[in-house]
């Protein structure tokens, strides 16, 4: 990543040519950024879908929408922090998402 040494904002690289994001200033010469990807012949890439991926608990609660009784649970802060949190509720089969307020 480069950055401007006018105004120290960061460089944008698009199809060889640089400019600063805020100030519009034009480096001399090249920029070089590079990225590559390589996979080992006979290695594989690993695809993962998103359900494969919850870690969050479940719970025993009627979902409101296709009333099934089992679903994940978390907690968000999205309120003042002297007030309790939000806990928000995913239904395992219809992936209807409610919260609660306590």
């Amino acid at each position: 990543m480069e950055f401007c040494p006018k105004c120290g904002s960061v460089i944008i690289v698009s199809d060889k040519k640089a400019v600063c994001a805020k100030c519009g200033h034009k480096p001399k010469g090249l920029v070089k950024i590079q990225s590559s990807e390589r996979l080992e012949k006979g290695s594989s890439v690993a695809v993962i879908n998103e359900k494969q991926l919850n870690t969050y608990p479940k719970v025993q609660i009627k979902c409101p929408s296709c009333k099934h009784g089992e679903a994940y649970f978390w907690t968000l802060q999205t309120r003042s922090s002297d007030e309790s949190e939000t806990k928000f509720y995913k239904c395992t089969k219809c992936e209807y998402t409610w919260r609660v307020y306590r």
